[in-house]
């Protein structure tokens, strides 16, 4: 895992008002991504900066590395994620003529960057960003693996570029400007409410993201960038019986490969189906297995749009099933209200968070920290095999976004200045980004509607909102120094289940059919039968009662989102949280992000 950052001049100079402090200040940034090393390298046009969390090979793959002939630098690379594929590249590459001097799969993407240029991060198996610079042609390739699992962002400042893993570290850059504009501010916004990820664009004017699975390539001429990936439609020739085996396969090929590692692993277990498959599967490879869980008490929700019943009794059960060593990380109301909490999760996200959600995910993360620097997670599988409610023949038909009516999320632009929320304009907006989107996706010769309906949705899950919740992974596990895997994102599953005909997907007439029925002799029957239940949220009154109270001080005090909000209509939605059972959390903590978000970046506005 780790943290990159750095900068490229195109004509000779370095950014304007770049020093070696410059690069170390925004290296530092990135600390907690990287709590086992940190350095940083300065060329003559370039520099990089790296911080490391070690997971393999803990002596060598330290960075930024370096390749150089005839007693010159020919290459520097900044690598961030893991390869899971390096042992065979390794190979490959030596019977090319490369030489290795560590068992990292750092140096392992140096010379796969020597050796196949572009081409490089289609080689690659795993979740990856990188910045790679070569003195001679002045050329700098920024390339992020296929599902965006690890981030990178850059920003152009006239004749030179500046990156990093996040964007707090390209900010860091004395050059780079912290500006919010209308377009930055609605994807601040529909990134966390409702959930829509617009691939390459932050919140931040001028800072643009790595879209996921593409190559950019800077020089003084320009910008090219590439897609080497992308979800394409495939006749799908297995019958059922061999698609389930040969999910089977690529799920229990993923797992082993991502347990690798030269430091202790653990699993996440929920015991809803997705955590409890990786669980069992990575059971016989693990002398001990440990797992842990989040337990919310009885204030967690118990029914919801897409929840059904608590996670503890099945968890318990698949202790008992798998005899993992597993840990309970408990956590109230208290916890997961402290402002303090909530400004941490801001810092380390850059946006707007989920509430509770995301707070009480910190905590878990903090707590897997402690005993283990990975762990192994079940993201992604519902949007690969169709495990929320909104996979529906009916919600495919709608011309929108379709978790954005299921999950019920209230209109919060309520809660705007009215001029500032019809500039905004988010409908129109959100039924564009639809449109774009769904431009994107193929269809085969032959595809009945109904099948292309759902093959969209499918793709527009992976593509536009599965992106949040990695986005939201990513930044508060390496908040704590914590490497999570996604076996489940193997792209070569993914690319398999993809291309299944729906109709595999729930031949059983339940969700998930063909995951179910690949782990059937893995897991318990009432695990096997248990319905979609995510991430736990509280219902507790307290933290209702806490939410409330620190929107109420916020108006007091003038705080800086008053001048973006509606403020009569805070006060009328203050009104409507201290008596009503589901009270209106996701304004509360809106406004209450908002503020937080404005606070830590000082952004000079433009709206």
């Amino acid at each position: 895992m780790c943290g990159l950052v750095g900068y490229a001049g195109f004509a000779g100079s370095v950014p304007p008002g770049t020093e070696n402090t410059s690069l170390k200040e925004m290296t530092e940034t990135l600390a907690c991504r990287g709590p086992d090393a940190s350095a940083v390298w300065a060329g003559d046009a370039a520099g990089l900066g790296h911080t490391r969390l070690a997971t393999v090979d803990l002596v060598g793959g330290r960075q930024p590395m370096l390749l150089a002939r005839g007693g010159r630098t020919k290459l520097a690379v900044a690598f961030t994620g893991e390869v899971y594929n390096h042992a065979g590249l390794r190979r490959e590459l030596a019977a090319l003529g490369h030489r290795f001097t560590t068992r990292s799969d750092s140096e392992v993407v140096l010379h796969a960057i020597d050796a196949w240029g572009e081409q490089a991060p289609a080689r690659l198996e795993g979740m990856f960003a990188y910045a790679a610079w070569e003195p001679d042609a002045r050329r700098l390739t920024l390339a992020r693996d296929r599902f965006g699992i690890k981030p990178l962002s850059y920003t152009r400042i006239r004749d030179a570029v500046v990156f990093g893993s996040e964007p707090k570290a390209v900010l860091a850059h004395p050059a780079v400007a912290t500006r919010l504009e209308l377009e930055g501010l609605r994807e601040l916004l529909l990134s966390t409410h409702p959930m829509i990820k617009t691939p390459g664009r932050s919140a931040f004017a001028g800072l643009n993201e790595v879209a996921p699975g593409t190559v950019v390539t800077i020089t003084g001429q320009g910008t090219r960038t590439h897609r080497y990936w992308s979800l394409t439609p495939v006749e799908h020739r297995d019958d059922l019986p061999t698609t389930i085996a040969r999910v089977r396969q690529l799920l229990e090929e993923a797992v082993a490969g991502q347990l690798a590692a030269d430091v202790p692993v653990s699993v996440l277990l929920s015991g809803g189906l997705d955590s409890s498959a990786i669980a069992a599967l990575a059971r016989p490879a693990a002398e001990t297995l440990h797992t842990l869980s989040v337990d919310l008490g009885n204030q967690a929700s118990s029914a919801d749009a897409i929840r059904r019943d608590p996670d503890g009794p099945y968890a318990e059960m698949m202790v008992g099933h798998l005899g993992s060593v597993h840990r309970r990380v408990r956590l109230d109301a208290g916890t997961l209200a402290d402002p303090a909490h909530r400004a941490r999760v801001g810092l380390l996200r850059d946006g707007l968070t989920l509430g509770d959600f995301d707070t009480s995910l910190l905590q878990l993360y903090r707590a897997v920290r402690e005993d283990f620097p990975v762990t192994l997670a079940g993201d992604g599988a519902d949007e690969l095999f169709g495990g929320y409610r909104w996979f529906t023949p009916q919600a495919a038909t709608a011309k929108s976004f379709p978790w954005d009516s299921v999950l019920g999320r209230a209109d919060l632009t309520r809660l705007l200045d009215p001029a500032l929320a019809a500039a905004l304009d988010l409908p129109a907006h959100r039924a564009e980004l639809h449109r774009t989107a769904c431009t994107e996706i193929e269809h085969l010769p032959g595809t009945t509607p109904a099948e292309a309906a759902l093959r969209r949705d499918s793709y527009l899950n992976l593509t536009r909102f599965l992106p949040c919740l990695l986005d939201r992974a990513d930044r508060l596990s390496m908040g704590v120094g914590l490497e999570v895997r996604v076996p489940f994102l193997d792209h070569r599953l993914v690319e398999y289940v993809f291309n299944a005909p729906w109709e595999f997907k729930t031949f059983d007439g339940r969700e998930k059919s063909l995951l179910r029925a690949a782990v059937t002799d893995l897991l318990p029957e009432p695990v096997l039968a248990r319905g979609k239940s995510p991430y736990p949220m509280v219902r507790d009154p307290a933290y209702r009662t806490a939410l409330a109270g620190q929107v109420e001080r916020l108006l007091a005090d003038a705080g800086p989102a008053t001048d973006l909000l509606d403020t009569t209509a805070v006060r009328s939605m203050l009104l409507e949280a201290t008596g009503a059972d589901r009270f209106p959390r996701e304004g509360l903590e809106l406004v209450l992000d908002l503020d937080q978000w404005l606070r830590t970046h000082r952004p000079t506005l433009r709206l």
